[in-house]
């Protein structure tokens, strides 16, 4: 089974940025924790703070991942064209994020990446993460 993992703006500085909203973890250190727990899972990771990069990789990926995990950072609330790429692809898409966007400002509970996807997970650190490769090798359900 092949997982692409897609992280977009700022999350290159997990472990730095707003401890006490995202972890002390670096995406590195969880990335090889993941991989570790998952051996039979060829997972593959790509982060970028460009919205046109994001873009590419789903579309390179998006047709022969069996799934992806995404978590678009801020693009989630600005971003049409994730959206539109994320409906253009074959594999299922599962948003992550690691805050609970609804507890923090406001225009944060906009996602245009949502209703595109098989479905979020909010709110619950790392372990979002964790379940979206649950729910994949689930077959999405």
């Amino acid at each position: 089974m092949k997982i692409a993992i897609i992280n977009g703006p700022n999350l290159n500085l997990l472990g730095k940025r707003e401890p006490g909203i995202y972890g002390s973890q670096s995406f590195e250190d969880f990335y090889a924790h993941l991989k570790a727990r998952y051996p039979s899972i060829d997972f593959s990771y790509f982060q970028s703070n460009v919205e046109g990069e994001l873009i590419n990789e789903l579309q390179r990926t998006g047709f022969e991942a069996d799934g992806i995990i995404m978590n678009p950072g801020g693009y989630t609330h600005t971003s049409v064209a994730i959206g539109d790429a994320i409906a253009a692809i074959k594999s299922p898409v599962v948003e992550v994020h690691i805050s609970n966007v609804h507890a923090r400002e406001e225009f944060r509970k906009i996602s245009h990446v949502s209703a595109k996807a098989a479905g979020s997970i909010i709110g619950l650190g790392m372990k979002g993460y964790e379940l979206a490769v649950e729910y994949l090798m689930g077959g999405g359900k």
